[in-house]
């Protein structure tokens, strides 16, 4: 990975600007359900068994490129209470001139092989700080409010948006927090660092920062 991909598919560039425009990158992002509440599933002996939402938030989050075709999501993870995800933007809207694509996609299920895991083993405490969602927090936030087309916070508007669709179309009890957090993904280690974080995220659900019973 000299070249500053992961996967040897997306190009990381590093020091990303925190001013930049959010309609190129890769990002780290954060959604929670409203007060937490256990919306997408629970977790039991080490596995997440998703509700009904949940599993629709799973499709669309599978299917993003096919509604955004300059965002793709090669990996995530749905939580009882909230969504983990790696989002890639192409800044040109053509994912060629971003993203080299391979010659087969890649299953997300199968994107465990493709990750270089970091030789520490503290990568949820090196990553834990990224996720949360206090506005003062130093991390930079994304506000949902009349996003750009091609932009981050329109495809995760947009997604939110279709599992709300979905939750009021079938009388399911269904919030979003109004807002989500991401961090600019700045170099290969802290792409492999968040991987691992989201892969363990399940298994590490009673340490995790967003847990409740």
């Amino acid at each position: 990975m000299a070249d500053g991909r992961w996967q040897n598919k997306y190009r990381i560039e590093s020091a990303r600007a925190i001013w930049h425009d959010y309609d190129g990158g890769i990002y780290f992002i954060t959604i929670c359900t409203k007060n937490r509440e256990h919306f997408f599933g629970e977790i039991g002996n080490g596995e997440m068994v998703l509700s009904d939402i949940g599993k629709y938030a799973v499709e669309q989050f599978n299917n993003v490129t096919s509604h955004y075709p300059y965002a793709e999501i090669p990996l995530f993870t749905i939580m009882p209470n909230h969504v983990h995800a790696i989002v890639v933007i192409s800044a040109c809207r053509d994912v060629a001139c971003y993203v080299s694509m391979p010659t087969e996609t890649i299953a997300k299920e199968d994107v465990a092989r493709y990750v270089s895991m970091p030789t520490k083993t503290n990568a949820k405490e090196d990553v834990a700080r990224y996720v949360s969602t206090n506005p003062t927090d130093k991390n930079e936030y994304m506000a949902e409010r009349s996003p750009k087309q091609g932009s981050l916070a329109a495809v995760i508007r947009g997604l939110k948006s279709a599992v709300t669709k979905y939750a009021n179309e079938n009388t399911l009890d269904f919030s979003w927090q109004p807002r989500f957090h991401d961090h600019i993904i700045r170099d290969t280690p802290e792409m492999n660092r968040i991987a691992d974080y989201i892969e363990n995220n399940v298994a590490n659900w009673k340490d995790d920062e967003f847990y409740t019973p």
